[in-house]
């Protein structure tokens, strides 16, 4: 075949399949083709520059940084929202709120166990959970919770708003995140409702987890209004991030401290091996948290505002470069 005649074929295949609209079954009947020589032929378009396809859309930038940052972390899969400087924190949380909630009901299926962590954008997850179609799941907190926060950001409130929607099974912690001794935990964790529990988070295959930093003022334990000694030491600590009141350094490397001997709650090594860990998280505050809890593999599915996302590869960036330097 003459490369005038290959090139025809390509246009010819290229054009009545992107432009005609027609199937490669019903090129392969009108020009007496294999249909695996259609398929062929397509790609080679594609290949040499015959076909050039381009999506078009207003968010293109956040597909973009979707791309980049799966990438650059090796993540299953990002989910970047639209986002205003000027909008405030509970807008913010609102949009994430969503987001997460249409991708929850998009992975959610029969035989889930779906774990929850607490907070305002979880929260958040829950109230914007509409029209879900029920599946036979099991929906458990990770961690103990908070009795000075807000109720409806409290981990059973959403636990119980998330199990309601789907039409499923919620199971409760009776328990505090983080206890005042180690005694107090001792005693919990030979409580029949813990072992239940712990027994719930060795089979949990997906998970929804907020982000806490130590400079986000509005985190509850890293302020002055839960222990005095608590916040001392996690500030006196080289801590930059927090799950399930669980602290992390700068390295993604968990931190091994009095206040973890008396939390209540997962271990964040577990959520290094699940099906779905994801973390829903955004601001300028917590950009270093969320990319030390990339680096430390905690979660592979990254809710976030595109404000967020730039941040983090730009800081990504400055770190090694500083790295390349030294």
């Amino acid at each position: 075949m003459s490369k005038w005649e290959e090139t025809r074929i390509l246009v010819k295949v290229s054009q009545m399949y992107y432009i005609d609209g027609l199937t490669q079954n019903q090129i392969s009947n009108k020009l007496g083709i294999y249909r695996t020589t259609i398929s062929r032929l397509l790609k080679k378009a594609k290949e040499e520059g015959i076909v050039n396809i381009t999506i078009k859309s207003e968010f293109n930038g956040c597909f973009q940084l979707e791309e980049a940052m799966e990438k650059r972390f090796g993540l299953k899969e990002t989910c970047i929202v639209p986002s205003e400087t000027m909008q405030t924190h509970d807008i913010k949380s609102q949009i994430l709120g969503f987001a997460a909630a249409e991708y929850l009901k998009r992975i959610a299926k029969d035989g889930d166990i779906i774990g929850f962590s607490w907070g305002t954008t979880l929260a958040s997850l829950s109230r914007a959970l509409t029209d879900c179609k029920a599946i036979s799941a099991n929906i458990v907190p990770l961690v103990g919770g908070f009795s000075d926060i807000d109720s409806e950001n409290h981990v059973s409130a959403i636990v119980s708003k998330v199990a309601l929607a789907f039409k499923v099974k919620a199971h409760y912690l009776y328990a505090p995140a983080i206890t005042s001794d180690k005694a107090i935990k001792a005693a919990v964790i030979q409580d029949d409702n813990y072992k239940n529990i712990s027994q719930l988070w060795k089979k949990v295959n997906k998970a929804f987890v907020g982000i806490g930093s130590r400079h986000k003022s509005s985190n509850l334990v890293w302020s002055n209004e839960y222990k005095s000694k608590d916040t001392t030491d996690i500030k006196n600590s080289k801590a930059v991030g927090e799950i399930c009141s669980r602290f992390y350094d700068v390295k993604g490397d968990i931190i091994d401290s009095d206040i973890n001997d008396r939390t209540i709650g997962i271990e964040l090594d577990m959520l290094r091996n699940l099906e779905y860990s994801i973390g829903v998280a955004e601001s300028q505050e917590k950009v270093p948290s969320i990319l030390s809890a990339l680096k430390g593999k905690f979660i592979n599915v990254l809710i976030t505002t595109e404000e967020t996302a730039r941040l983090i590869l730009e800081l990504d960036d400055q770190i090694k470069r500083v790295e390349y330097e030294k």
